[in-house]
């Protein structure tokens, strides 16, 4: 089960962006640092309290996400490292994000909002964790209620709106939302796991 969001953009999005970009020489790991940049500067505009344009750097360069890989399989250039760098950095995309909104919170004496912090953090690595473990032992692991696409368009949206609200309770609803749901979603591919492994041969 999951919320429905696509996981990857149709190609008459992508190739108009990827054409130029393999032209030009980009690599699929450029395009993924570059993400992780963006995402590091949306950390600090978050920590500063300017939500909304921390936002929309969220939503924009966690889109690279989609491009990065689009490019490596247009340009030949797949690998299973790109793939590994890829998955990694992602999380660390995620995390400083999170970091910055921790900044901000703690900033302000707010404990419940650096406790719901650590929670989606956490939450978020065992998501990609059990996937990684579940794949390792021949489980395809892609389903799942709140994965990365879900997250990221969570607190993407949440920052612009408590921008233009001027209100940061709505991201401590969204804190809740990717707390629970994040938490939720690891707890859904473990049991996943356990089912599907039960036709596998038992580790000697």
């Amino acid at each position: 089960m999951r919320l429905g969001l696509p996981r990857s953009a149709p190609k008459w999005i992508t190739e108009p962006v990827i054409r130029p970009l393999a032209s030009l020489g980009v690599t699929p790991n450029m395009l993924t640092v570059l993400g992780v940049i963006g995402n590091g500067a949306a950390a600090y505009l978050a920590s500063e309290g300017e939500f909304i344009w921390a936002g929309i750097l969220v939503l924009l360069f966690s889109a690279m996400d989609m491009f990065d890989g689009a490019l490596a399989r247009a340009t030949g250039q797949a690998t299973p490292f790109g793939a590994v760098f890829d998955a990694t950095l992602d999380r660390v995309s995620e995390a400083l994000v999170l970091f910055g909104l921790l900044v901000y919170f703690s900033d302000r004496g707010e404990q419940t909002e650096t406790l719901l912090i650590f929670v989606a953090i956490v939450g978020s690595i065992l998501v990609s964790y059990v996937r990684a473990r579940g794949e390792l032992i021949g489980l395809a692991m892609r389903d799942g209620m709140f994965t990365r696409f879900e997250r990221v368009a969570v607190i993407g949206i949440a920052l612009i709106v408590a921008g233009v609200a001027d209100d940061d309770v709505v991201l401590t609803w969204a804190l809740w939302a990717l707390a629970v749901l994040a938490t939720f979603t690891a707890v859904q591919r473990l049991a996943m796991v356990w089912k599907q492994s039960k036709d596998l041969p038992s580790a000697k």
